[in-house]
């Protein structure tokens, strides 16, 4: 009979611990009391609430503009028209300007006309 009750006072006393959430069965663990609010006891009811503060903003002070994005822009087209230029330069060599080497880097020999043989870079017979 003593082990029939202590069995079922054992059982009890688990399966009510056992729907405890972890912090209240660390705090039932530990033997302390649990402070935080619930639904049912939302804590401190006398203490009143406060009001938004609407009144009191800190207005941030503007430096004026950045000119950042002006500045970069006018970075880039400097760097585009230094292209431009080199380009236009490289296209008075020989090799761009000349029609004889057409489509070469170095102008092609003249061969008689039975030692021609067709060229692979520009589709003649050199």
């Amino acid at each position: 009979m003593k082990l029939l009750v202590t069995i079922l006072l054992t059982t009890i006393a688990l399966s009510s611990y056992g729907q405890l959430t972890h912090k209240e069965k660390k705090a039932a663990r530990k033997g302390l009391p649990l402070d935080e609010p619930t639904t049912l006891d939302p804590g401190n009811s006398d203490a009143p609430m406060l009001a938004p503060r609407t009144a009191e903003r800190k207005v941030k002070k503007s430096r004026g503009a950045t000119h950042n994005a002006e500045k970069e822009f006018a970075d880039r087209m400097e760097a585009r028209a230094k292209t431009y230029r080199k380009n236009e330069k490289n296209l008075m060599k020989p090799q761009y300007a000349n029609p004889a080497y057409f489509g070469h880097k170095h102008r092609p020999k003249k061969h008689s006309a039975g030692k021609m043989k067709y060229c692979k870079e520009c589709g003649i017979r050199h």
